[in-house]
């Protein structure tokens, strides 16, 4: 079947419930894309299933989308391992309170994707017995995939991602746009206090220590420093002596008499 006819089948099987098909991009891989209210989520899951000639068996997938003021979408994929076919479902739920029925009964395989999706985004799944944390610890506070939450992370460090076309270093260009959580210079954290001030930060959120500032030594006044010493020049009766720095320790002197002698014709020299 077409993506198409796959989006028309859903209509008729869900009739005379609100849907709305479409055809999702991709080309040679797009897949029939149907919304269906909240209350009809289960019995969509259902008839994909059992329909004769959609037999969508296999569920692939199940998040959200954060839509902002719209809500949330829930998303679901499911494939068909014998007419080889995909099919997007998708339900919009409020942002207050947003819950939407479970499909564990009709897909055992959607538990840790709904158990996901509560976490991430603080959406309920009314019939999942287990929606206990899955990926982030017990204590932790928030929703991490809502576009309202704040990464931290992005206040301490900058976004790593590539520049604009036009920016530069220095600025000016084209005006970066922040990703989604990542919150203007001011609006979250602490505002360090300039320097001198005790290095407390000051902010909405509290204070924290400021980075001190590098102490450097103070520069000698140019009356005060010692004077050079003059490097020593060569003279009309040689080269000028070695500095200190070059003086060495003094080779002994040469043995002379009948020391000498002796010592050059036991190594074989001549005397």
């Amino acid at each position: 079947m077409t993506p198409e006819e796959v989006g028309q089948r859903m209509v008729a099987l869900l009739a005379p419930a609100e849907v709305t098909p479409a055809v999702s991009g991709g080309q040679a891989h797009a897949r029939a894309t149907v919304d269906v209210p909240p209350v009809n989520w289960p019995d969509a899951l259902r008839a994909a299933r059992d329909d004769a000639e959609l037999a969508c068996d296999y569920f692939d997938w199940l998040s959200a989308v954060d839509e902002l003021a719209g809500g949330f979408d829930v998303v679901a994929h499911l494939w068909s391992t014998t007419r080889r076919h995909g099919l997007l479902l998708r339900t919009r739920v409020p942002r207050e309170a947003p819950a939407v029925a479970s499909v564990v009964d009709v897909y055992p395989g959607a538990a840790w994707h709904e158990r996901e999706t509560h976490e991430m985004f603080g959406i309920d799944f009314p019939g999942h017995a287990g929606l206990t944390p899955l990926l982030l610890p017990p204590e932790f506070e928030g929703h991490p995939l809502r576009k309202e939450f704040v990464l931290a992370s992005r206040v301490a460090k900058p976004w790593p991602g590539a520049k604009e076309p036009g920016e530069s270093e220095a600025g000016g260009g084209r005006r970066p746009i922040r990703p989604p959580g990542v919150p203007a210079p001011g609006e979250w954290g602490t505002t360090p206090t300039p320097a001198g001030a005790g290095g407390v930060g000051e902010g909405p959120r509290g204070g924290t220590p400021a980075r001190p500032a590098r102490e450097r030594p103070a520069r000698p006044a140019p009356g005060a420093r010692p004077p050079r010493t003059a490097r020593p020049t060569a003279t009309a009766d040689g080269p000028a002596p070695p500095g200190p720095a070059a003086a060495g320790p003094a080779d002994p002197p040469a043995p002379q008499g009948p020391a000498a002698s002796e010592r050059s014709g036991d190594d074989g020299g001549t005397p």
